[in-house]
Formats: structure tokens, sequence, C-alpha cells
């Protein structure tokens, strides 16, 4: 049976052509006239960009043809897509998006890109930390100065990493930190579920346990996904009783902070270092005191984005069409639960 797909954002032609060449059922509709230019490798969204009339008749008109998106639609586009039965997403953290657009209820199954974006994210956040404990700041103000004097810096060896969460963002994480002689301790919110890669953390603790956790860590990084559990679960409670100092790095959603009362602990260096690719809300306003921070390192919600990311999507979205044409639905990679939303 001819399965129609529909490529929803800008997506590189060798990528297209791979998915076309899996099977001769498949049916792959790409328009990149009808979609926004990309800025850069692997940019999902593109720039701004205004199908004028012909072009939203036309992009409706392949909306209602397809079974399959890949990447996430719009509402208004959702309104235009009968058929659709399943969408490939380009991102992790979809949960929420899914649950706005009544996916669960329409029928239409969801799969995301999981454990594409664990190294990338992973390598962000040892050089936010490594920047801070080695410090970065200070070889980079004494070069500008032209300054050759000796000092005694700290290291990251025998620290003690806190992850929130125990999945793949935390895998990535565990596994560097293991290489650099770190104690890992994780917090999920089931620690006895069974994980392939439970070996990489020296310790996984209930989420209950988050407080205690956070008086004993050195560094913190939030992989979490965004629910109403994890919304504000770093709250002004949770970072007054984290350890003096802390190094906190975020790679999972800005909501999952109290971004103000963070801001206060930055002030104070209660926090003494903050690594963030995500803010509360997205771009960060230009007059946030986030930007000015000496002891703050801001991303502009890019640290999982290199130039290999699409293919590695691809790689997903073609083993999991490959089950979809085989019926053998119980074999795709990444289905979201609704649930959970994650």
């Amino acid at each position: 049976m001819t399965q129609t797909i529909l490529i929803a954002s800008p997506l590189e032609a060798e990528h297209v052509a791979r998915i076309r060449g899996l099977d001769r059922e498949l049916h792959v509709l790409h328009a990149p006239e009808l979609l926004p230019q990309p800025r850069y490798a692997a940019d999902h969204t593109g720039a701004g960009f205004t199908r004028s009339p012909a072009q939203t008749e036309r992009w409706q008109v392949l909306l209602g043809e397809a079974d399959i998106l890949f990447d996430l639609p719009t509402a208004e586009d959702l309104n235009h897509a009968p058929n659709l039965r399943w969408i490939q997403t380009t991102s992790t953290g979809v949960g929420p998006a899914a649950a706005r657009l009544g996916l669960a209820e329409r029928g239409i199954l969801v799969t995301t890109a999981r454990g594409v974006h664990a190294r990338p994210l992973a390598e962000f956040t040892f050089m936010a930390l490594l920047q801070h404990f080695r410090g970065l700041r200070h070889l980079h103000a004494e070069q500008f100065s032209h300054r050759w004097q000796r000092y005694c810096g700290a290291e990251i060896a025998g620290r003690t990493l806190v992850i929130i969460g125990a999945g793949d963002l935390a895998r990535g994480c565990a596994k560097l930190a293991r290489a650099f002689d770190m104690r890992v301790i994780a917090l999920a919110r089931d620690p006895a579920r069974a994980r392939a890669h439970n070996d990489q953390f020296d310790e996984i603790w209930p989420i209950s346990d988050l407080h205690r956790a956070l008086g004993l860590a050195d560094a913190m990084v939030i992989t979490v996904p965004h629910t109403p559990s994890t919304d504000n679960l770093i709250d002004a409670a949770a970072i007054a009783a984290m350890k003096p100092g802390i190094a906190l790095v975020n790679i999972a959603r800005g909501v999952i902070i109290d971004q103000d009362a963070m801001i206060d602990a930055l002030r104070r260096n209660h926090i003494g270092f903050a690594g963030l690719d995500v803010v509360r809300d997205e771009p960060l306003h230009p007059t946030s005191p986030l930007w000015d921070l000496p002891n703050v390192l801001i991303s502009p919600h890019s640290a999982s984005t290199v130039g290999g990311e699409n293919g590695r999507i691809v790689d997903i979205f073609c083993h999991n069409l490959r089950c979809w044409l085989d019926g053998r639905l119980d074999g795709m990679r990444n289905i979201l639960d609704p649930a959970l939303m994650y």
C-alpha cells in the first residue's frame, strides 16, 4: 500500500533522497520552495517566511495527501491533513507540543528524535563545566592583558555531578563525567527501572531526594523533559538546598528553573556558574540580567545542533518507516507516550 510522506521542515536533498530510496511504495512530497530557507545546517525552523495565497493553497493540497509528516505541523496545518497517521519529529522534548495539538486524540502516532542530541549536548555540558572549573575566562582576561602570572586552578576530577534525569541525555553526560573521574548521581522518577546505561551512573536516586542530592553536588545538569511534574522543579527551595558555589547547566527546558530565583542566587554566588542553553522565555530578552552576569554562559538553544544532526534523525526515520511499512509498529523507535509526555 503506497504511503505518502510530506517533508514539513527544511531538509537537505541528500536526506530526502535516502527516504525516497527506502521503498518503492513510498511517495515522498518535498517542496523546498514552500518551506522557509534554513539559516544553518540542521535548522528545522528556517528564516522568517510567509507563503503567498497560491503557495498556501499548494501547501494545503500536499497536507491533504499526507499519511506521514516529517516534523510537527502547526494547528492550522492539522486541519488540512485528514489522512495523517504518524509524525516523525526532529526534536526530543515534543510532549507539550503534541498535547497542545491534540495528536493522541486524533489517533496520530508520534515518534521523536530521542538519542540524536545526547552526544552534542553532553559536549556542551562539559565545555561549560570545564570553562568554569578550569578558569577559562580568567585565562582569556590574562591573555588579553598580555600578563604572564602563574596561578592555582581547580580540577573537575573527584567532584560530584548530579544529573536531573536518567534518560538518553543523562547517559551522554554521565559517559563523559566518568571519563573525567567524577562521581555521578542520577535522579529519576523510577530509580529501579531497567536501563541499558544504568552502569554509567554511580547511583540512581528517586527525584524525591532532589534537595539532598543538590546539597552534595559540585555540579548539576538538567536533562528532563518539560512535563507538569518538572515545571519549576528547580524552585527557590531547591536552589536554597544547593551546595554553595554549585555549577549548573540546563540543556532541557527553561521552565524547569525558577529563573528569578536563579538570577538572585547567581548574583550572590550561591550558584557559582550557570551554563544555559535554554531560558524561560526565548529568545532571551535584550534587557535580561543573564546577558551580563560574569558567571553565566548563554547559548541560544543551539547546543544540540551540529552538522550531522539531520543525518541521524533520518536514520531513525528510515528505521521507523521500514517498521511502519512492514506492519511492525512494536519495532519502531522513540514512540511518544502521550500520558508521560516523553
